[in-house]
């Protein structure tokens, strides 16, 4: 991986952890989830008439994005709902990269080097860490695996879609449009709780989803410059971003668990950009 792909995804990271943490702190998190889809597809909605189409090979790969999109927001939305950012967070997000590495062999025929299948393991023993909590609530700590499963799903379904579309810039702007659907259900189906909510509240929905938006797509331009284990490994790293803010902004502990994890991340970081 080059210093230029890795500081994209870097950037990416840091977004990341940015709009999650706009959804944990927010009073409705149901709606705001549903306010950060309308974020990705309202812009997308209106650069669609300016961009490529993808091939018809790529829409199989946007339908089903949309459809495991659809349960990661379900099954994040519970994760926050019984534990901390800097739990759910590192949970979610930890044990991907190596399902992620797995199915990326198993499908886009990918063969990982010695030093980045080491490197992915730091980095997921890292973020485990991390997860070590005694107490926490199982019912967070099982939402949380199952939507690390699905990002690892989407994170696949992703790199190969954007990579047969024939134009990268189309298959992110029709990715997020088709979030229309998403935004649809989840505001329509809560109506009531989503006009109660106050204007405030439906612009950091709104700006979660432009930031959501940013990160995904500058992941997903990654992952045409370098292999996709890798890239969604680096992207990993917003658990550190995650775990600052969760111990300095949200008052969550302890903190020295978060900073020896971060040194293990950031050492599976070297490795996976040496490889």
């Amino acid at each position: 991986m080059t210093a230029p792909v890795l500081a994209i995804v870097l950037v990416a990271a840091v977004l990341h952890a940015v709009w999650n943490a706009l959804v944990k702190t927010s009073h409705d998190r149901a709606i705001t989830l549903g306010l950060v889809a309308a974020g990705h597809c309202i812009p997308a909605l209106a650069l669609m008439p300016f961009v490529p189409v993808p091939v018809a090979a790529a829409f199989p790969f946007i339908i089903a994005s949309t459809v495991i999109h659809w349960g990661y927001y379900y099954f994040l939305n519970i994760s926050y709902r019984f534990g901390d950012l800097s739990l759910i967070y590192p949970i979610a997000r930890g044990t991907a990269p190596v399902m992620v590495a797995l199915g990326a062999m198993i499908w886009a025929d990918e063969i990982l080097s010695i030093w980045a299948w080491i490197g992915i393991l730091t980095v997921s023993a890292g973020i485990l860490i991390l997860a070590a909590v005694r107490y926490a609530d199982k019912r967070g700590m099982g939402a949380a695996l199952l939507t690390s499963g699905i990002i690892a799903a989407y994170s696949v379904v992703d790199g190969i879609g954007i990579r047969v579309s024939g134009t990268p810039i189309g298959y992110v702007v029709w990715l997020f449009a088709a979030e229309i659907f998403v935004a649809v259900f989840v505001i329509a189906t809560r109506f009531d709780r989503a006009r109660a909510i106050s204007a405030k509240a439906r612009v950091l929905g709104l700006t979660g989803g432009l930031i959501s938006g940013l990160a995904y797509a500058l992941a997903l331009f990654a992952k045409t410059l370098a292999p996709i284990g890798i890239v969604s490994a680096v992207r990993e790293t917003s658990v550190i971003f995650a775990a600052l803010i969760g111990v300095y902004w949200l008052g969550e502990g302890p903190a020295r668990r978060r900073l020896v994890a971060a040194s293990v991340v950031a050492l599976g970081v070297m490795l996976l950009a040496l490889s």
